[in-house]
C-alpha cells in the first residue's frame, strides 16, 4: 500500500524529508519519563527548556546526545542485585525519550537537580536575507 504524501503541493520544493521528520516525532511512546516543555524569555530568537522526571537516577546514568537534528536521552539504571527486597515498587529500569529538532536549533545545557533533568534549546533568530538573481538571455 503507498503512503500518501501531505507534502506534495507544487509549491513545497526541497520538503521530502518533512514527512520522514513528522513520522519520527510522533512514535509512540510508553510515556516514561514524564516531561514537560517550556518557553523560556528570550531576547532575540527562541528558548525552550524540557525537563524529565528522572528520579533514582544518577548523572552517570544518564546520556544527553543530539544525533542528526534529534535529541535523544537515555537512562540505564542498574540493577543491584545484591539486594533483597520484600516488595519492589521502584523498578530500575531503561528509557530512551527522543525530540526532533529543527534546523538551527542548539541545545545549551543539562543539569541534574532534586531528581530532574533540564535541558536548555535555543534557536537564534535567522538573519534575513534578499538576493537578486541576474536573469540571461538564452543563447548569449
Amino acid at each position: 500500500m503507498a503512503r500518501v504524501m501531505q507534502f506534495n503541493s507544487p509549491f513545497l520544493l526541497g520538503f521530502d524529508e518533512l514527512e520522514r521528520l513528522l513520522d519520527r516525532a510522533t512514535k509512540a511512546s510508553d510515556g516514561y519519563p514524564p516531561y514537560n516543555v517550556e518557553q523560556l524569555p528570550a531576547e532575540a530568537g527562541e528558548a525552550l527548556r524540557i525537563t524529565l522526571a528522572v528520579a533514582g537516577f544518577s548523572r552517570d546514568e544518564l546520556s544527553v546526545t543530539v544525533e542528526d537534528n534529534q535529541l535523544v536521552i537515555r537512562g540505564n539504571q542498574k540493577d543491584e542485585g545484591e539486594r533483597s527486597f520484600l516488595h519492589r515498587g521502584i523498578a530500575a529500569r531503561q528509557f530512551q525519550r527522543s525530540f526532533v529538532l529543527a534546523d538551527g536549533m542548539e541545545v545549551r545545557g543539562a543539569t541534574l537537580e532534586n531528581g530532574l533533568l533540564a535541558i536548555d534549546l535555543e534557536k537564534p533568530e535567522p538573519e534575513r536575507k534578499t538576493r537578486r538573481i541576474d536573469i540571461k538571455e538564452a543563447g548569449r
